[in-house]
Parts: structure tokens; C-alpha cells; sequence
């Protein structure tokens, strides 16, 4: 089983493509197409919702090789294996990241189960050992984080640009931020909602830029 070293992707603007046209080659274009990506599709035939499917490119024929020009990442997801084990060697070839769904010895990268709040991305990854227990954990952590975190992950967000734009010291940044993100915080936000935990967060600036006078 390999070791795989976890990473998040920037996709943004980057050519994808997805082999296959059934329902989990739909929802592999739905994320995909969520993070930004420009997604093409190549299968002879489509189920009704990737027909439905807006924003994206398909095309209605048989996988070749000179489709993976210029893209960054291939997902594989056919009824048949030996399209998906040539779409896995070209990629290889090329140096392009390739997953084939439910092959992890086919697969350059595997996907986590994740939960998306917001900004906010916690994903759970078993390393291909078992799918269904990532799965489990995953729908346990979505009853214990709620919609709060994206709220405050967003909230987060802003506060740290503004404090890099307008506080030089870096020090007094270090501990601004440190303190901003602690879990007092995220209960502000919880019972008082995020106005109430921007008034907050706006007199603990204050007070750290007065301290530091």
C-alpha cells in the first residue's frame, strides 16, 4: 500500500478532465467543477445528469491520449478497465495526476472523504485501506462541525488581511491572530453571531496595539 503525502490542490482555471460519463463521473466533474476548475468530459455516452451539467465541456466519443493535453489532473471512472488503466499509463507518461476510481494502484493521488465549511476543509483519508470507515468518520465530524465554522473561517479571513495590511509588527500580528482564532471566539460566533464576535475581535486589535505602544 503506498505512503501518500497530503496536500490541497490549487485547480483554479486549470484544464481537467474526466473520463466517463456515469453518475460517479458526474459527481467527480461536480467537485472538480466547485474548486474552480475547467472540466472537459470525454464518453461515448452521458448519463442525464452530466447532460444537465452546466459550465462544463463533453465530449461524445472514446477516450484518447491527445486529450490530456494541457491538462493538470485526469480522473477515470468507466465501465471498462482497460480504458481505465491506458487512461492511468498515458498520464503516467506525461507526468499528469491521475485517479482512477476505486483503483488505488491505478491512482498517482486519492481523494478524501471531506467536509467543506466555507474556507474551512477537513478531509479524512484511510490511504486507500478502507473507503467506508473514512466515510463513517466524516459523517460523524459533519454533526460536530456546523455552518458556525465557515462563518467564523470567513470571518478569520478577513481579520487576517486586515491586520497584515495595517499592523507592521510582526509580532504583535503573531499574537493578534493567535488570539482571534482561539475557541472563545468560535463560541461567540456560536451564541452571539458573527457581528457580535467582529466587535470583539475589533477591541482585541485595540487593546494589542495599545499594549505595544
Amino acid at each position: 500500500m503506498a505512503k501518500y503525502y497530503p496536500i490541497l490542490l490549487n485547480i483554479q482555471d486549470k484544464k481537467c478532465l474526466v473520463v466517463g460519463g456515469g453518475n460517479v463521473a458526474w459527481r467527480k466533474v461536480c467537485s472538480l467543477k466547485d474548486a474552480g476548475a475547467r472540466v472537459t468530459v470525454v464518453s461515448p455516452e452521458f448519463c442525464p445528469e452530466m447532460e444537465k451539467e452546466t459550465g462544463i465541456e463533453r465530449i461524445q466519443q472514446k477516450y484518447e491520449e491527445g486529450f490530456l493535453d494541457g491538462v493538470l489532473v485526469v480522473v477515470a471512472s468507466t465501465d471498462d478497465e482497460e480504458v481505465n488503466k491506458k487512461v492511468y499509463y498515458d498520464a503516467v507518461k506525461r507526468g499528469i495526476l491521475v485517479n482512477v476510481v476505486d483503483r488505488p494502484e491505478f491512482c498517482s493521488f486519492i481523494v478524501p472523504a471531506t467536509i467543506m465549511r466555507g474556507d474551512l476543509s477537513i478531509s479524512i483519508s484511510t490511504g486507500g485501506a478502507s473507503p467506508a470507515l473514512a466515510r463513517n468518520i466524516r459523517e460523524s465530524l459533519e454533526k460536530q462541525f456546523g455552518d458556525e465554522y465557515g462563518e467564523f473561517a470567513k470571518l478569520l479571513s478577513e481579520t487576517r488581511r486586515k491586520v497584515l495590511s495595517e499592523i507592521s509588527d510582526e509580532s504583535i500580528r503573531r499574537d493578534i491572530l493567535q488570539c482571534i482564532a482561539g475557541l472563545d471566539m468560535l463560541e461567540i460566533v456560536k451564541q452571539k453571531g458573527v457581528a457580535e464576535a467582529k466587535k470583539k475581535i475589533l477591541r482585541i486589535i485595540s487593546e494589542k496595539i495599545q499594549k505595544n505602544k
